[in-house]
């Protein structure tokens, strides 16, 4: 039984309120007292279904990239042409540096999950993951296929959790305008007492 299965075996009951309130667009902060929201947010994310499923998906990937890289695609490397071959070392580098901060991400979560981290430190920056722009360059067709699966496959992987950073700890100083339709009804619920 792999890492990730180990660390799953005790599921948590799926939060669907979480997962809606971070996967819609677009965000409206919250007021300034923000730490306790925050921290309610990292908490119930970690306890949803969402978190189950991308944590599983992240640590399976980790361990498919690790197998590959020390069997096939070592194999593969070996009979690649010279600048093949240094694309293949840089993408490869590339490729287990996305996997490590999104598996670092998800570490992080699961200790909030498991009460071996407050929520409200899990907001600290030195947690979050900073944008990647990541693309295969020109000898992208030079690669082996598993190993151009496999960037493909983290990249969206890393999107997602990055999604999930932004939606999840976004700062004071990064609020996006909300959204007018959201706004009014807020304003109604609001008035109305919902």
């Amino acid at each position: 039984m792999g890492v990730a299965a180990q660390a799953l075996q005790g599921r948590i009951l799926p939060k669907a309120r979480v997962r809606d309130q971070l996967m819609s667009e677009p965000v409206v902060e919250p007021a300034p007292e923000t730490g306790e929201w925050r921290a309610s947010v990292v908490l119930d994310f970690a306890r949803s279904e969402l978190f189950d499923r991308t944590f599983q998906e992240g640590m399976s990937l980790v361990e498919e990239t690790a197998s590959y890289l020390d069997g096939p695609g070592r194999q593969e490397s070996k009979s690649l042409e010279r600048r093949a071959a240094l694309g293949y070392a840089g993408e490869s580098m590339r490729l287990t540096t996305r996997l490590m901060q999104v598996a670092s991400w998800l570490l992080v979560q699961r200790a909030v999950r498991e009460g071996e981290m407050d929520p409200a430190k899990a907001c600290d920056a030195r947690y979050r993951l900073g944008a990647e722009r990541a693309s295969l360059g020109d000898g992208a067709a030079d690669l082996p296929r598993g190993l151009r699966g496999l960037l493909d496959r983290s990249e969206r992987l890393y999107e997602r959790v990055l999604h999930l950073d932004r939606r999840m700890y976004l700062d004071v100083g990064e609020t996006e305008q909300p959204h007018p339709v959201l706004s009014q009804l807020e304003k109604l619920q609001a008035a109305f007492g919902r």
